[in-house]
């Protein structure tokens, strides 16, 4: 068509698809007098420029066939208030809102491209659609929420109404195109419902009920129907963000932004009104909020102590910009629109507090009173205004095409072409050429607010990580920290942001005082740097959140971990290596402090080093304060335990040095509890004839792996006790008691200070059931009775548990004398027939009821070929074969018990060589799986030869 001669060649061919598109979708008879207004050449170019620059527009257009001819024939449509008594269903009103919403949005561009409007005029009529919008949702609800709950009242009686706060554009009426709305939900007083009063009415808290109509508003808002949305809602800056309550009564917002407030929210606030509101009394409940909320964006002084802030807030912007390369983003770039905005608020939230005049919202009325103050320039704010409408104006040109809340001039160049000629521009360099020179001058004017600190031109790593994480909540920034997070082998990187995001806007965090917070953000982009130098960064990151979540309101952990980088390096690499430490640490911070001396974390002890250190530790505690006693064995046993962990997951101790270790730390522990109970029983009841403290004439006796040495992280402890005082004597105390009684007692006093849950939990689990007769036999067993009942009563798998055994605590002499008892009981001579039956049938079952193998997977410990047949056939072999070799009951390990029957000439070495071997692989695989809390249970397929050779063994020593 003729008119299509008014727009450049070079767009014609998308005009006139567009125009085709158009007139198929309305028919002739609306096309005919659209086409009869194009003969005037200005109403040709601006319909070339509507259908070039947006499709959005062309889409409303063929969707509402009368919009084109109403457009062309007036100035300004206007805005239909919806009457929402008309509405019987929620669809209704929905459909209604997002037709009034594409109309005008429509209408914006069309006046916007034609030049009818300029950006003030058009930000007013989408302020004011948004306002339309959110109150027609709001008064049809809560009319709604009234039918069934009734009305929400105060405690003394009194209607509430809720108030919507608009915040950031919004807020400042500046609300363009394709725009977020930030919101807040407020009301006055809490209280409930009146509707109980009513027959069919159910009656809620305010809370509840202010929370269903909020979400309620939402829903009709940013739901996405087949007429698309009316507005997408952003409710994060609300107190405690996504982890707070949807909507606060005025004491609950009072008293966050008195004690938690940040400088950010400050920032946030100063364009924050009431949009809408909703129930009697809601304009005095509007203006009785605002005032409220003054105190805490406006100090009452010139406010130099947010400068600091404003400064961070400041280089952070400069930082984002280099990291980001966003060389073509008109809001967030260099020059951007949000560099004019902080250029105006940092101002604002300075001298506000004693210049009220400063208090408005609106950017552009607010630039020229800085100028008056002197606060800019002289000559600066018509060259800043007319910059920031420039880069608005380009803005709404951007979003105007799809509908997309974007801010990023397009790379490809017909693209920028378009925009230039929706926008009045003869070409595209035009455009830029303008652009250039705006942000230019913008970025002139930010980088001289508030003496700009003195920075590198290039973008560190450090930089990097603190941006993300003060961040990593910005949606729009997603995509960059992803791309980040996975180059630094975050992986995935999905689930490590979303675990930053999770932190960051944690109720726990939001509420940390200054400090707390200021010590958090310190330590958070050093964590992060970290974590990115170990294996796995994104599991070591999970692993150490529950340890962050428990420090944070402890922030003194937090100056330890960012004074001393070494600590944090090894909490990252033994988190990342093992959930067990991660876990340890979580439940018991105070285990930091042993991460501070490196080399004492990793350098292994002895048993007399871990007995004296032990001994040293409780001499700094009342004797007299059995709790805090307790506590001190806890704090102790964690700490070694700890230590012993970190040295095998580095390295620094192997298997059998491990086990020791952790045996040791038992011994002591059992050695210093039997000590304290032995004073609180003695205080109490005096002291058996013959003992003392020195000699007790009492002695534990470990089974098991505290027998064996192959104690575990987690393990419980074995034990039984012995004594050989006289059991009919009494003690010398005031309130005498049996000597039976009294080591029953001791015995008591002991499990009870070892097992007790204290607020460290318990040192240890104790099990007993290996005395003579289990559960239904004494606690405590004199030794002649212990020695009576292994030889006339005693099972087979008695007699192979007493090869695991050995005195770890008590009296020297008894322990002594218990050896002595034990080498008779397994040197006696025995039926090897009847003993490899007993022995082969107990295996048996033993697997039948705790073997987890399968065709898929192998169970360590029970499974054919596992660390039990090992332990089966080693206590066999010393049962049948000791009387003949003595020396084979020196030790009670098994792998010493292998290596003293082959020098015994009871194994061949070979034999005895493939057993340790597997029994050490075993073991080590057991350790490894314990640290990463898992199951002792490998795939089917792994040490194939290690239970090849056990289970031939097994047929050549038990058949």
């Amino acid at each position: 068509m003729s008119w299509m001669e008014h727009c450049p060649e070079q767009h014609q061919p998308l005009l006139a698809q567009r125009w085709n598109d158009w007139c198929d979708a309305v028919g002739v008879d609306v096309v005919a007098p659209v086409a009869s207004q194009l003969d005037d050449e200005r109403r040709a170019r601006i319909l070339a420029r509507a259908f070039v620059g947006s499709a959005f527009f062309v889409r409303q257009c063929s969707r509402y066939p009368t919009l084109l001819a109403g457009l062309l024939a007036h100035d300004d449509c206007g805005l239909a208030v919806p009457d929402i008594g008309n509405f019987a269903t929620e669809e209704q009103l929905e459909q209604a809102l997002r037709v009034l919403r594409n109309r005008v949005n429509a209408e914006v561009i069309w006046r916007d491209f034609a030049g009818q409007w300029d950006i003030p005029t058009a930000c007013a009529r989408l302020t004011e659609l948004a306002e339309v919008c959110i109150q027609s949702a709001l008064d049809w609800h809560r009319a709604k929420m009234v039918e069934r709950h009734g009305e929400p009242r105060s405690s003394e009686g009194h209607i509430q109404p809720m108030v919507v706060l608009g915040m950031g554009k919004l807020g400042a009426r500046e609300l363009n195109l394709s725009s977020d709305i930030d919101l807040i939900f407020a009301y006055p007083e809490p209280g409930q419902s009146d509707g109980d009063q009513y027959e069919g009415k159910k009656s809620l808290e305010n809370q509840a009920y202010f929370q269903r109509l909020g979400q309620r508003l939402i829903k009709s808002l940013d739901a996405v129907t087949a007429d698309g949305f009316v507005f997408r809602v952003d409710m994060r800056l609300r107190p405690y963000g996504d982890s707070g309550p949807l909507v606060s009564h005025y004491a609950a917002l009072e008293d966050y932004y008195q004690t938690q407030g940040r400088e950010w929210e400050r920032y946030a606030m100063i364009k924050a009104r009431p949009v809408a509101a909703s129930g009697e009394g809601a304009a005095a409940a509007s203006e009785e909020l605002m005032e409220m909320l003054r105190p805490f964006t406006y100090r009452r002084y010139i406010d130099f102590s947010v400068i600091e802030s404003l400064r961070e807030m400041k280089t952070l912007i400069q930082r984002q910009v280099r990291a980001r390369g966003l060389i073509d983003n008109i809001k967030l770039g260099r020059g951007g629109i949000r560099e004019v905005e902080f250029i105006a608020q940092a101002f604002q939230l300075i001298r506000g507090g004693r210049e009220p005049d400063l208090r408005v919202r609106n950017i552009l009325k607010v630039l020229p009173l800085l100028e008056e103050g002197g606060h800019l320039p002289a000559g600066s704010t018509d060259q800043l205004g007319d910059a920031y409408l420039l880069l608005r104006r380009v803005e709404h040109g951007l979003q105007a095409e799809r509908d997309q809340q974007t801010q990023t001039l397009p790379p490809e160049p017909e693209r920028r072409e378009q925009l230039a000629f929706a926008l009045g521009y003869e070409s595209w360099n035009q455009l830029e050429d303008a652009l250039v020179k705006a942000r230019g001058f913008i970025e002139r004017e930010f980088d001289e607010v508030i003496a700009p600190p003195e920075e590198s031109g290039e973008i560190t790593v450090s930089d990097t990580w603190e941006m993300l994480w003060a961040g990593c909540e910005m949606v729009e920034d997603r995509d960059n920290w992803l791309e980040h997070l996975h180059n630094a082998g975050f992986q995935p990187a999905a689930k490590a942001l979303e675990l930053l995001t999770e932190l960051h806007g944690d109720r726990i965090v939001t509420a940390l005082p200054v400090a707390g917070r200021q010590r958090l953000d310190q330590t958070m982009p050093l964590l992060l740097a970290a974590a990115s130098e170990v294996s796995e960064p994104s599991l070591a990151l999970e692993r150490v959140m529950p340890l962050l979540r428990a420090i944070l309101r402890r922030s003194a952990y937090l100056v330890l971990i960012n004074e001393n980088p070494p600590v944090l390096n090894q909490l990252l690499r033994l988190c990342s290596a093992s959930p067990w430490i991660a876990e340890q640490l979580a439940r018991h911070p105070i285990l930091l402090d042993e991460m501070l001396d490196q080399r004492r974390l990793l350098q292994p002890s002895t048993a007399r080093d871990i007995a004296d250190e032990l001994r040293e530790e409780m001499l700094r505690v009342d004797p007299e304060d059995l709790e805090a006693q307790m506590e001190a064995l806890r704090h102790f046993k964690q700490g070694q335990s700890l230590r012993t962990a970190a040295q095998e997951v580095t390295g620094a101790l192997p298997l059998m040095k491990v086990s020791d270790s952790l045996t040791w730390l038992a011994e002591a522990i059992l050695q210093q509890s039997l000590t304290l109970a032995w004073q609180q029983v003695t205080q109490k009841h005096g002291t058996p004839k013959g003992a003392s403290v020195e000699d007790m004439r009492f002695s534990i006796v470990a089974y098991g792996k505290l027998g064996g040495l192959e104690l575990g992280h987690g393990s419980d402890l074995d034990i039984v006790f012995v004594h050989d005082a006289e059991p009919q004597q009494t003690t010398d105390g005031e309130r005498a008691i049996d000597n039976l009684s009294f080591y029953t007692r001791l015995a008591q006093r002991l499990i009870h200070i070892l097992q007790t849950r204290t607020l460290s939990g318990p040192l240890y689990e104790v099990d007993t059931r290996l005395r003579p007769s289990g559960n239904s036999g004494l606690l405590v067993t004199s030794l002649t009775a212990f020695e009576k009942y292994q030889r006339e009563s005693a099972w087979t798998w008695e007699h192979q548990a007493l090869v695991r055994t050995r005195p770890v605590a008590g009296s020297e002499r008894l322990g002594s004398a218990f050896e002595s008892l034990r080498n008779k009981l397994l040197g006696a001579e025995r039926d090897e027939q009847k003993l490899r039956e007993d022995v082969v049938a107990m295996r048996n079952k033993m697997r039948a009821h705790l073997d987890k193998s399968n065709d898929r997977q192998f169970d360590l410990k029970q499974g054919p070929g596992g660390i039990v047949d090992i332990e089966f056939m080693v206590q066999y072999a010393v049962l049948a074969w000791a009387h003949r070799a003595p020396s084979i009951l020196r030790y009670t390990d098994n792998i010493r018990i292998l290596e003293s029957l082959t020098e015994a000439g009871l194994m061949p070495a070979h034999q005895a060589a493939h057993l340790i071997d597997a029994y050490k692989a075993y073991r080590s695989e057991g350790h490894r799986l314990a640290l990463q809390q898992q199951p002792g249970v490998v795939s089917g397929d792994q040490f194939e030869a290690e239970r090849k050779t056990v289970e031939t063994t097994w047929q050549q020593i038990l058949g």
